[in-house]
C-alpha cells in the first residue's frame, strides 16, 4: 500500500525535501530516494510500504536485543523492506536492500488496527519495529504507535539512528525504547562501510534520551574495523556521558553478506570491550552472539547480586523484587 508521506516539503520544479531521515533526500520527480521506499510521485512524496510488512514474528524481547525492557516477554516483531543505509555486513540484506537492488516493494498488506490485534492477540507487551530500518516505514510505525499506545502495548525501534530530529520529536511520545545501533565512532567507517555518517546518529542518540526514550545501544564488533581498545573507550565515554546507567550490547560478528572473509570476532576481543566499559563506569555492558557467556546475564550494579540469568535469549532465572535487587534494593533501571 502507498500513502502520502510525513515530514517532506515540496520544492520547484515538483521536486521534493525528504526531512524524515539524515540523509534529507532531495528527490526528482518519478524518483526515490536512498532508502528506495520513499518515491516522489508528480511533486508529492509516497511512502511505499505503509502497511506492507515483508516479516512479521513474535520474538523475545531479548533477541531485540532489549535487556531491561520487560525480561522475558514477548514482542510482536515487525518489518518492511529498505533502509537509508548500506552496510556491508547486514545480516538482512535480502530485505533490507531489495528496493535499491531490485525497485521491488514486496510484503503482505496488513492495516495498522489489525498489527496492534495480532499484537495483543499473541499475548506481546511490545510491538517492535525491528529487523529492517524503521525510520524509513515510518508512516506505518507511527499510526501503529499510536493506535498500540490505545491498547495499553509499549513501541519499540530497532534502529540506526539516522533520523532527523523532527522524526524523534514526531515519535517520542508513543516510543517507549530504542535499541540504536552505534556501529563505529569513526565517521569514515560510516560513511566507507553503511554510505552514511557518524554525526546525527550521536545527535539523535542524545535527543532520545532528552525525550525519555529508554535507550539500549548494540555494537557490533567487527575485527580490524572498530575494535581498537582507543574507539571503544570513546564509545564507552559517549554512552556514560548519556547516561552511566544506558546498556551497552557489544556483538559478536559473524562472516555476512560482502564481509564473508573477515573472520568472527574472538571471546578475547569481547571481553577485552566489556572491560573497557566497565572501566568507564557504565553499570551495564553485555556480550551479544555468544550464548552461555556469563556477559550476557544483569547484575547489581551496587552488590553484584546476578539479577537476570540468561542463556541465549532465555531468561534462566531472576532475583528481583520488582525492579529492585532482592539481596541489597538497589534499583534496576529500565522498562519493568
Amino acid at each position: 500500500m502507498i500513502k502520502e508521506a510525513m515530514l517532506y516539503e515540496k520544492l520547484a520544479d515538483q521536486k521534493v525535501h525528504c526531512n524524515l531521515c539524515a540523509h534529507r533526500c532531495i528527490i526528482k520527480p518519478k524518483r526515490r530516494g536512498i532508502c528506495g521506499v520513499r518515491e516522489n510521485k508528480d511533486g508529492i512524496l509516497y511512502s511505499l510500504v505503509y502497511g506492507t510488512l515483508i516479516a512479521e514474528h513474535i520474538d523475545p524481547i531479548e533477541k531485540k536485543p532489549f535487556f531491561h525492557v520487560y525480561p522475558a516477554s514477548r514482542s510482536y516483531s515487525i518489518a518492511a523492506v529498505g533502509c537509508n543505509f548500506q552496510c556491508d555486513f547486514c545480516q538482512n540484506h535480502e530485505i533490507s536492500q531489495m528496493p535499491r537492488s531490485t525497485l521491488m516493494i514486496m510484503g503482505e498488506d496488513i492495516p495498522c488496527a489489525e498489527i496492534v490485534e495480532r499484537a495483543k492477540k499473541s499475548g506481546s507487551k511490545t510491538i517492535a519495529y525491528t529487523y529492517t530500518e524503521p525510520t524509513v516505514y515510518f508512516e506505518l510505525a507511527y499510526e501503529t504507535a499510536i493506535l498500540s499506545c490505545k491498547e495499553g502495548l509499549k513501541n519499540v525501534f530497532v534502529t540506526n539512528g539516522f533520523m532527523t530530529i523532527e522524526a524523534i520529536q514526531t515519535i517520542a511520545p508513543y516510543l517507549a525504547a530504542a535499541n540504536v545501533d552505534l556501529k563505529s565512532f569513526r565517521d569514515a567507517f560510516y560513511q566507507k562501510q553503511c554510505g552514511a555518517r557518524l554525526g546525527p546518529v550521536l545527535d539523535a542518540l542524545i535527543k532520545m534520551k532528552q525525550m525519555g526514550i529508554w535507550l539500549e545501544i548494540t555494537t557490533l564488533l567487527i575485527p580490524g574495523l572498530n575494535d581498537s581498545d582507543q574507539e571503544l573507550k570513546d564509545i564507552a565515554e559517549f554512552i556514560a556521558q548519556l547516561g552511566v546507567e544506558t546498556p551497552w550490547h557489544i556483538s559478536r560478528f559473524h562472516p555476512q553478506f560482502k564481509m564473508r572473509g573477515v573472520p568472527m570476532t574472538p571471546l578475547t576481543s569481547l571481553h577485552r570491550a566489556v572491560e573497557i566499559g566497565k572501566l568507564q563506569g557504565l553499570k551495564y555492558v553485555y556480550n551479544g552472539n555468544v550464548p552461555g557467556d556469563e556477559g550476557e546475564s544483569t547484575y547489581c550494579s551496587n552488590c553484584r547480586n546476578c539479577l537476570i540469568e540468561r542463556y541465549g535469549f532465555d531468561v534462566v532465572s531472576t532475583n528481583l523484587t520488582g525492579n529492585k535487587c532482592s539481596k541489597c534494593g538497589t534499583e534496576l533501571e529500565g522498562i519493568f
